[in-house]
């Protein structure tokens, strides 16, 4: 190959040095100009041992072309890396190891639509008892939880003031009785008197006693008639006095004013209670815990939908795996506004308590039953989603696929979907 090139190289030189000497002869020399010429091709034919200045050159052209070589083999690699990598990024796609799928017959079921709300559990008729009078509590006969009922007494309070009291209004009363007393007395008194002035009167022909005489005995017999009816007033007054006091006496005794429960005592014996515009509660009872009441607030959104008599279930966390059945017996109209300006209408659903397992003040959450549809074709809710998978970094673009729901079998029995001819509803429950 190296012998090659040098003879390539050799003509190639010996052409560009005939071109050149090679002159158009325009005189009488052109004769030996030529023969020089053919001369200096001669030597230059010689054998490549003869010519070592071509040699040389060769040699240094060949060390300047290793340069050139070394940088092409290097731009030849890092192509050849780049394709690699580009193809294997443009690969076949490993399947997504968290991509399942789930398959659910088409069951025919029934769709209910139900308004969620929560709400407190209370008694159907709850009585706060308190005290009307003030005083030291004497003694507490009932406590938590205890059976009462309607005339029981629950607390006493002390009566010894009130005592003193009945005892000293009964003598105000015996007082003014003894003025009626009186006063029947000065009307005999000054009735008699008057009676024998007119029969002088009479007997002297108008002489005896004086016209003042008689006018005098006349205003007596009138003051003494007045003096009757204040002491009678004053009979009055006393005994509706007593009366008065005679029923805070009565009243130093709480009585249940209900056949029920008690749910609460907020007194201790010795304990003073202090009556002023308002008595002070002393027991709350119940008067039926057999029946009970659920109040839920309903959202605004939704009220449209509630009505007196449908049936609704619901739940406390006291036994969640259990399902209570209720009815709605009422809707208020006012409304109720909380502090994050959410609109609310109290409903109150009626149920029964038989055994006794709810108990008031419970928090229970509703699911009122605003529309029932029997008998729909219906598939499960997870079926029907739609979520794409992402997309990863410098990927190709690849379809969508569904994700199947992670949920329980229960949630999907219980998320459902119609496909009856009036469209697709949600189901729960």
């Amino acid at each position: 190959m190296r012998k090659h090139l040098c003879s390539l190289y050799t003509n190639t030189l010996v052409r560009a040095r005939t071109t050149e000497t090679a002159v158009i002869p325009t005189n009488k020399s052109c004769g030996r100009e030529r023969t020089k010429n053919m001369k200096s091709n001669e030597k230059l034919t010689k054998t490549p041992a003869e010519q070592p200045d071509i040699s040389a050159i060769l040699q240094s052209s060949h060390k300047r072309g290793g340069k050139g070589r070394f940088c092409l083999l290097l731009l030849l690699l890092c192509c050849a890396a780049g394709a690699f990598l580009y193809f294997r990024q443009q690969g076949p796609e490993t399947p997504d190891p968290q991509l399942s799928f789930k398959t659910e017959p088409v069951t025919i079921n029934n769709l209910v639509v139900t308004v969620t709300a929560t709400g407190n559990l209370e008694p159907t008729n709850k009585v706060d008892v308190g005290s009307e009078i003030s005083g030291k509590i004497e003694a507490v006969m009932a406590d938590f939880n205890d059976q009462v009922t309607e005339g029981q007494v629950l607390a006493r309070l002390d009566v010894s003031k009130l005592m003193a009291k009945v005892k000293q209004t009964e003598a105000s009363l015996q007082a003014a009785k003894a003025r009626i007393l009186q006063a029947k007395a000065t009307i005999e008194e000054t009735g008699s008197n008057l009676r024998k002035l007119r029969k002088v009167y009479k007997l002297s022909n108008g002489k005896m006693p004086s016209q003042s005489d008689m006018d005098t005995a006349r205003a007596a017999h009138a003051r003494a008639k007045a003096d009757l009816a204040s002491a009678e007033a004053g009979v009055a007054e006393v005994q509706a006095s007593l009366d008065i006091t005679r029923t805070d006496l009565a009243k130093a005794e709480i009585i249940s004013p209900v056949n029920g429960v008690v749910l609460s005592r907020k007194i201790e014996k010795g304990q003073t209670v202090a009556a002023s515009f308002e008595a002070p509660v002393l027991f709350e009872l119940a008067e039926d815990l057999t029946k009970m009441e659920l109040h839920v607030a309903v959202d605004e959104a939704d009220i449209g939908q509630v009505r007196d008599g449908q049936e609704a279930v619901f739940t406390v966390d006291a036994y969640p795996e259990r399902k209570f059945s209720a009815v709605i017996s009422q809707v208020h109209f006012a409304a109720t506004t909380t502090t994050d300006s959410v609109v609310t209408y109290e409903t109150v659903l009626l149920m029964e308590n038989s055994d006794l397992a709810l108990r008031p003040g419970m928090t229970a959450t509703a699911e009122i039953v605003v529309q029932e549809v029997r008998d729909a074709l219906t598939v499960p809710n997870a079926a029907l989603r739609f979520t794409p998978l992402p997309r990863k970094k410098g990927s190709r673009s690849r379809p969508c696929s569904v994700r199947s729901s992670r949920s329980a079998p229960d949630d999907d029995a219980k998320n459902s979907r119609s496909l009856s001819p009036k469209g697709i509803s949600s189901m729960s429950g």
